[in-house]
């Protein structure tokens, strides 16, 4: 999904799907959050849902203008849809008790710590130059990828994505080097923490312990990033082969030693990491009560201190720095509305999919279910890395994860496989279009303002067909068969 602000460049950085929150996760039974009897609901409830990622989706490329303009008033109106027909429904008490349920356990202390990183990143500045020969261009590959799963995929990419175009900008061919930056660090490199991606970070929320990822995704990760990777080395020793034999263009940049600057903002991006782990270790027991949401003490305070350091950011980070990334509020301001709407809508499909085959989304639960009954992991990687490549990854994965029974300590012993394939789907197959993932369409229109000369939608969907495809083939059936 893309939140698109063209002109914003690491100020974008906090758009880190971050996890930071260890909510408690749903039963798997027929009642979603807040006890909606999920096996009385109709396929229509769905269709909020359906509209507002369809919206999502065509929006800002059918629509660009009247999108960019008026994205907030989509969002309210697909919302109101979902919870106003609810509340006549199941009544106004439980439809209350259902949406306080999303928004205070899963929406607030995903939009805090966003906020935040996107705050603290804002005020951290790449500086300096750097030659792209192909060792130099898959060593900032590498660095990238591992860095998204600390900072996540948008963080990373903000990061490290004018440094490489910097190192590439005399290069007559250079698009495929931000090509498989996409691949990469927008997306492949995100998935050993919930710090990394969307889809994991809506895992650690729902209850998935915080080094799951980094246990079970391991193998998976490293074939799949070692396969891509050495695709990139033989396609750019091809074009610098090629370049060799061309008139030089002198390098608009010149050389400087690489910098970090903004520095302050480290520590206070450590404070973030440290206040989200402090939230899935640390359970004094201590909770308040509101309309039936339980508010753990652990995760007021985690919310305080993430919030308390993007304050700090703010006072202390140099503003010089915030203007060389081009740091606006508008990108925070277009994801807190979207997503509020998302998790809104998703309230009544959660239900559904809670009441498994005896629910209107039984057809589905058919199609990842072996004839035996068993959960078919194969089934689970493709549809959501399907699904995934062209809607948003994050409510993407919470549907096949509550569809595979939604309860996290299921799921990470005897379901481990499924949580795997839902998890690697999710965050791998978001490379496979711009939309797949938050930061693919940013990189791309950051590479355009620096003269990449960067493929259509369709050209680079070629590129993915072409690499990504083949690379997940062969990952399903080595791992998910």
């Amino acid at each position: 999904m893309r939140f698109l602000r063209l002109g914003t460049a690491a100020g974008n950085t906090a758009l880190v799907f971050l996890c930071l929150s260890a909510s408690p996760a749903l039963a798997a039974d027929a009642t979603g959050a807040g006890g909606l009897p999920g096996e009385s609901m109709s396929l229509w409830w769905a269709l909020p849902f359906a509209g507002l990622l369809l919206s999502i989706a065509t929006g800002p490329v059918l629509y660009p203008h009247l999108w960019e303009q008026n994205y907030g008033k989509f969002s309210a109106f697909w919302g109101l849809l979902a919870l106003v027909p609810l509340a006549f429904w199941a009544g106004p008490s439980l439809a209350t008790t259902a949406a306080l349920h999303t928004l205070l356990l899963e929406y607030l202390p995903f939009i805090i710590l966003i906020f935040a990183l996107f705050t603290i990143a804002g005020g951290m500045l790449v500086a300096g130059n750097i030659h792209g020969t192909p060792l130099m261009n898959a060593g900032l590959l590498l660095i990238g990828a591992v860095l998204a799963s600390f900072v996540g995929t948008t963080g990373a990419s903000m990061i490290m994505i004018r440094p490489l175009i910097r190192a590439n900008d005399n290069r007559p061919f250079n698009a495929h080097v931000v090509i498989f930056f996409i691949f990469l660090v927008s997306n492949i490199g995100g998935s050993l923490t919930p710090l990394g991606d969307p889809p994991l970070f809506v895992g650690f929320l729902r209850g998935v312990d915080f080094f799951w990822t980094t246990e079970h995704l391991l193998e998976e990760t490293a074939t799949v990033m070692a396969i891509v990777l050495a695709v990139f080395l033989a396609i750019d020793w091809y074009f610098h082969a090629r370049e060799q034999g061309m008139p030089k263009i002198k390098d608009p940049t010149p050389d400087k030693k690489v910098r970090l600057r903004g520095l302050v903002n480290v520590p206070l991006l450590a404070g973030v990491i440290g206040a989200i782990l402090l939230s899935a270790w640390w359970r004094p027991g201590v909770s308040f009560s509101f309309h039936g949401v339980e508010l753990e003490l652990q995760d007021l305070a985690r919310n305080f201190i993430v919030l308390a350091m993007a304050l700090l950011s703010l006072a202390l980070s140099r503003e010089e720095y915030r203007r060389a990334n081009r740091f606006e509020w508008g990108p925070i301001l277009e994801v807190a509305k979207l997503f509020a709407a998302i998790f809104v809508c998703l309230i009544p499909v959660t239900a559904m999919l809670h009441a498994g085959s005896n629910g209107a989304l039984a057809p589905l639960v058919a199609l990842v279910t072996r004839a035996d009954g068993s959960a078919n992991p194969l089934a689970y990687f493709w549809l959501t890395g399907g699904l995934s490549s062209f809607l948003d990854n994050a409510p993407t994965y919470l549907v096949f994860f509550d569809l595979a029974g939604g309860d996290p300590h299921r799921l990470m012993t005897e379901g481990a496989a499924v949580l795997a394939a839902i998890s690697s789907g999710a965050v791998f197959m978001g490379a496979n279009s711009y939309i797949g993932n938050a930061p693919n369409f940013m990189v791309y229109a950051i590479a355009r303002r620096h003269d990449v000369r960067m493929p259509h939608f369709f050209g680079y969907m070629a590129w993915s067909v072409l690499i990504l495809v083949p690379t997940f083939l062969f990952a399903g059936w080595l791992f998910f068969t």
